[in-house]
């Protein structure tokens, strides 16, 4: 009885509706009755009485319409802000000024049948009041006499307009307890929002933590950079507080007054060493993409799933993702369903290789891509010196087939996925994605398709990264195990690097070898050694971290740039072009191309292919391997 009884009290989308409903009709009747009884001091005359119960009628059905028509019934009860109440304001205005309208000319024509123009006033303003403090009302519950909640002893760090929405969001909701605000904004210490204190700066954070019991931090400045979130992360971690959350970016943020704890995030690594805002050329990308046959190969892998996810929201035609993982496959199909079908793009997953010529032209005549996005590749550096075949087969041969296909379906642009161990390579991984360049160069010379190269360095997230590794190893009680303690890598986020991937790819003319700014290198012990600290424990007295050396093909500082080309600015600051890359003749590279197939199909020699590749790629030395 007690759960059916649970079950019914529940609140549901129908549930609110019908309430609102049935108490908009109350108030639409006692408002439009108060109007008159306040027009003729509580004695209505004889002649309006006849009348009344049409205009009744009238006044309680249309208001409910316009109601429906300003999208009132769709307003969520806990999180009425001005934005809604003007949508009442708006419902209420429109039908009332209709109602005047129509009322002057009976009035003109058909008197008898009219009211007083002061009753649609009135009752205006009677509607107005009462409507919208019903929906304010679950609010001013919520926020004044919910104060004194139970939950977590909350700080947030910024007083701004993010803040302030944090708190609303805190204090209607169960397990935390805004406490205090802290901002370095002199003009806003001493102040009070929704009753919650501004306490004082950022530097005072250890002294507010220590007198107030606070358990959970909140970072709510959504223009701080990586370095001022680590600073603030320090101090409250360093303070004692056990918990930090963050806002996401602002574009992902919600459009509404209150951001509950739902919309924050738990403070991750990439925040505190990789966090920087990347702009791009919205309307540029979507001349690109828009109304467009996209196809994606690798789209099953960390690069591609996110150049795909991402592709959508510039709505194209058509979106054709080629994989050869079919599980890999199969779930980003799931994922994305529900986008796809709000978006109307037409998606058509592919289980298929790139080494695979044949199936590849069938799908070339079947869907004929008007963009292909470059992505499949073995990319696992150690591995790969193992099986060197396997390498030259699908980076090598596999960007040669799609490349070849391309220009005979005159597809308008190739983007070539590339990395920064192609630069200088020291590992059959990096020859082979640099001698793949070299082919998208070669092919550009035809002047039919453009293509372009985006060189890259580490993506945090992707497969293979090492901050999964790590976490495995802190959840096992360590050691966690780096190669060199001066081994350093280039990182970017997965979302950031694949929009300067379409920045690059409108930009590009053809024969480009883009290259990415990727900020800052970061030593992958200090990496470590954060990871850990974000478990609550301390390097080396916790979890120790034990250095392994080098493993085959590995170096310890990756460039993005070679010695050879230096780079070219572009106007964009995130994106330079490398000058000079290598182009081969067509015979030269059929030449080589040769060589190879003949190599790995007969008797795959790891020295006879390193050889091969060197005459190739630049600055490949295999005396250094």
């Amino acid at each position: 009885m007690k759960n059916k009884l649970k079950t019914w009290l529940k609140p549901t989308k129908k549930k609110r509706l019908v309430f609102f409903l049935l108490s908009d009709t109350l108030i639409f009747i006692l408002s439009f009755i108060a109007s008159f009884l306040l027009r003729f001091e509580f004695v209505i005359p004889q002649n309006y009485k006849d009348i009344i119960i049409l205009w009744l009628s009238i006044f309680v059905i249309f208001k409910v319409f316009f109601f429906y028509l300003f999208r009132i019934y769709s307003i969520n009860w806990r999180f009425v802000s001005i934005k809604e109440l003007l949508r009442i304001l708006g419902g209420l205005s429109s039908f009332s000024l209709i109602v005047f309208i129509i009322n002057s000319l009976l009035q003109m024509e058909f008197n008898k049948i009219s009211i007083p123009q002061s009753v649609v006033i009135i009752d205006f303003l009677i509607s107005l009041v009462l409507a919208g403090f019903l929906r304010i009302s679950k609010r001013i519950y919520l926020e004044s006499f919910k104060l004194d909640k139970q939950g977590k002893n909350t700080l947030i760090v910024g007083a701004g307009t993010t803040g302030e929405r944090i708190a609303r969001g805190l204090l209607q909701e169960k397990g935390y307890k805004p406490i205090a605000f802290v901002d370095d904004d002199p003009n806003k210490i001493g102040t009070e929002i929704h009753g919650i204190p501004v306490l004082g700066k950022i530097n005072d954070i250890p002294e507010i933590v220590s007198e107030n019991k606070i358990e959970v931090g909140v970072i709510a400045i959504p223009s701080l950079n990586h370095k001022a979130i680590r600073k603030i992360y320090n101090i409250l971690r360093n303070s004692g507080v056990k918990e930090t959350k963050i806002i996401p970016a602002l574009k992902h943020l919600p459009d509404r007054a209150e951001l509950p704890i739902k919309d924050l995030k738990d403070i991750s690594i990439e925040d505190l060493l990789f966090r920087e805002e990347v702009k791009i050329e919205r309307e540029r990308i979507s001349d690109l993409i828009s109304k467009k046959k996209i196809l994606v190969t690798g789209a099953g892998g960390s690069i591609g799933s996110e150049i795909v996810r991402q592709l959508i929201e510039f709505n194209p035609d058509t979106l054709i993702a080629l994989e050869i993982d079919e599980t890999e496959l199969h779930n980003l199909t799931l994922e994305l369903s529900d986008k796809l079908r709000r978006k109307g793009a037409n998606f058509i997953p592919i289980v298929a290789d790139v080494r695979d010529k044949k199936k590849l032209e069938r799908i070339f005549q079947n869907y004929k891509p008007d963009i292909i996005f470059h992505a499949a590749a073995y990319k696992h550096v150690p591995l790969m010196e193992y099986f060197p075949e396997e390498a030259v087969k699908t980076n090598i041969f596999g960007t040669y087939n799609l490349a070849e296909l391309s220009v005979k379906y005159g597809v308008k642009k190739f983007v070539n996925i590339s990395t920064d161990k192609a630069v200088n390579p020291t590992s059959i991984m990096g020859a082979t994605k640099r001698f793949a360049e070299i082919i998208c160069n070669s092919f550009n010379q035809l002047g039919k398709t453009k293509f372009i190269s985006v060189r890259f360095g580490n993506v945090l997230g992707s497969r293979g990264s090492v901050i999964p590794i790590f976490l495995e190893q802190i959840k096992k009680g360590g050691p966690v195990t780096v190669t060199h303690p001066e081994m350093k890598r280039y990182f970017m986020t997965i979302p950031e690097a694949v929009l300067l991937v379409f920045q690059a790819a409108a930009m590009g003319n053809g024969g480009e070898v883009f290259v990415l700014d990727m900020g800052e290198p970061v030593k992958i012990v200090t990496l470590a050694e954060e990871l850990i600290k974000m478990q609550g424990l301390e390097p080396y007295k916790d979890i120790d971290i034990v250095f392994t050396g080098l493993r085959p093909g590995e170096k310890l500082f990756e460039e993005l740039l070679t010695a050879e080309e230096g780079t070219e600015k572009t106007y964009h600051s995130k994106i330079y072009i490398a000058r000079n890359p290598t182009v081969l003749t067509f015979e030269e590279l059929k030449q080589y191309l040769d060589n190879l197939e003949k190599i790995v199909e007969e008797k795959p020699d790891l020295t006879v292919i390193k050889r091969i590749l060197s005459k190739v790629v630049p600055f490949y030395n295999i005396t250094k391997i």
